[in-house]
């Protein structure tokens, strides 16, 4: 393997390109959109090169990817004998005025989409009166997952916790799957 196989498979992260590579599970409220840094949330991101997030509204809204591994260079032989780690990593923040939810569910699944290993991160509750709601970021490895995964699926997303009208969600940006050699 070489180092391409280091790169973050997730199309469109942050979205500079809007919502192209992601699929809309639920747009509640004002709906999702995509704003620039640091924007209403008011918190600059530890990485300047990061430009954009995606933002909530006030009722629930998720957005999923789904990679193929296979169309992305792994071979089904490595990713059955080798089961090289797979490394999974969201940012998210709230604002200084609302409070939000946040929460992340990721599955590996097999050739007929069929969930074979699983992550689901604890739900968040950002409050700005007990937190700063700055930037955060959650990760997850999978190791030793078993033979059969071909597809990575990531679902993120949240809400304001207090129904403002508008886009007073959760932030989320620079998500990120990295297969190891």
């Amino acid at each position: 393997m070489d180092s391409g196989y280091q790169r973050n498979l997730v199309k469109n992260p942050c979205g500079n390109d809007q919502f192209n590579h992601w699929e809309i599970i639920k747009n509640g409220g004002s709906m999702w959109r995509v704003e620039e840094m640091p924007g209403d949330c008011g918190h600059d991101f530890p990485d300047s090169s990061v430009l954009t997030y995606f933002v909530t509204s006030f009722d629930i809204c998720l957005k999923e990817q789904t990679i193929d591994l296979v169309s992305e260079g792994y071979t089904e032989e490595i990713l059955d004998s080798v089961q090289p780690k797979i490394e999974v990593q969201d940012w998210f923040s709230g604002r200084k005025d609302c409070g939000c939810n946040y929460e992340l569910h990721v599955s590996l699944l097999n050739g007929n989409l069929e969930p074979v290993n699983e992550f689901k991160a604890e739900p968040v509750n950002l409050d700005p009166d007990n937190s700063d709601c700055s930037w955060r970021k959650v990760s997850h490895a999978f190791e030793d997952y078993g033979p059969g995964v071909r597809f990575v699926r990531i679902q993120h997303g949240g809400q304001d916790s207090k129904f403002w009208d508008g886009w007073f969600g959760v932030r989320v940006t620079n998500t990120s799957v990295v297969v190891h050699s």
